[in-house]
């Protein structure tokens, strides 16, 4: 059973930086395809960020160049550094893990992913 815990949310103002860790349990190969998601109060979850089996690293538009998707060498903690925050990265931050190889578009499909935390908020102010 994969377990997921996130940390490292919390208040910033425009500019700013967090970085978040998903500390997991239960899975210790690389066999998973990691992501970070959010979802903003009265929209959809969206993929924001994902590490693939192979180690790739893919990011939305709306992040690319501003959050940086990690994991540390023994594959238990994934993280988010999250610079240049804009009021709307306003969100719940989930981390997710899915026993599979996802590829392109399918990494950012919440459905596709069947283990997740708990969530982190990030609130980012003008």
């Amino acid at each position: 059973q994969v377990q997921l815990v996130e940390s490292g949310g919390g208040s910033v103002q425009a500019g700013g930086s967090l970085r978040l860790s998903c500390a997991a349990s239960g899975y210790t190969d690389s066999t998973y395809s990691l992501g970070w998601f959010r979802q903003a109060p009265g929209k959809d979850r969206e993929g924001v960020a994902s590490i693939s089996t192979d180690g790739s690293a893919s990011y939305v538009d709306s992040v690319k160049g501003r959050f940086t998707i990690s994991k540390d060498n023994a594959k238990t903690t994934l993280y988010l550094q999250m610079n240049s925050l804009k009021p709307e990265d306003t969100a719940m931050y989930y981390c997710a893990a899915a026993k599979a190889r996802l590829l392109g578009w399918f990494r950012f499909l919440p459905s596709r992913y069947n283990n997740w935390g708990q969530g982190t908020q990030v609130t980012v102010s003008s």
